[in-house]
């Protein structure tokens, strides 16, 4: 009986680590478009508030994450892309077990200005927006066109693990496709990172 018990509690332990949050989905709206966040800055601010004449791209991101750190250059210059067609753009760390470690509010800072952030980075307090979005790792991105419906979601190229050795760019490619009016070609990819770390 024991022994029955204890199966039990593992399988309802497993299951309660793994059961995440369900995904949006391709042409889902974005999720508490006027939510208010906390920047590295002190400032607040909101989907709404960043988005730009042609979209938004939202990105699930943190200062610690070896895949981050290895996407790094590939990420400056996707983000720095949509900016220049129009394309806000805002990053969250939803690390929120990890507050206490390398992504408090101190260290995003310091990592921001190392990476010559020009759009926000909030705090996205208790993963909140992770949960609404089914985000699961970082970094992880989500395009939204004009009209706030998401038509991107995934990786930013086709080889997170190997940057420099990319094929296609993703975001570009899409963000191309719908300043352009288009529908966009390949709507997901697999964002290949380490697991958001949400509290338990």
């Amino acid at each position: 009986m024991k022994k029955i018990l204890f199966s039990a509690v593992i399988v309802m332990a497993a299951f309660a680590f793994t059961a995440l949050p369900e995904e949006l989905t391709i042409g889902s709206s974005i999720p508490n478009a006027n939510k208010k966040m906390k920047d590295i800055s002190g400032k607040e601010y909101s989907f709404s508030d960043v988005k730009k004449k042609n979209g938004l791209l939202v990105v699930f991101s943190c200062n610690t994450c070896p895949w981050v750190i290895k996407n790094q250059q590939v990420a400056a210059e996707g983000y720095g892309y949509a900016l220049g067609k129009e394309v806000g753009v805002i990053v969250l760390n939803s690390n929120e077990a990890s507050r206490g470690d390398g992504d408090s509010q101190e260290k995003m800072k310091e990592y921001a200005k190392a990476q010559g952030y020009k759009y926000p980075y909030v705090m996205d307090d208790n993963s909140t927006m992770a949960d609404a979005f089914g985000a699961r790792v970082t970094p992880e991105c989500y395009l939204f066109d004009k009209d706030m419906k998401l038509v991107y979601h995934g990786a930013i190229t086709d080889n997170p693990k190997t940057p420099s050795e990319s094929t296609r760019d993703h975001l570009k490619v899409a963000i191309d496709e719908i300043v352009g009016g288009k529908d966009v070609s390949m709507k997901t990819s697999k964002a290949m990172g380490c697991g958001i770390k949400r509290k338990s």
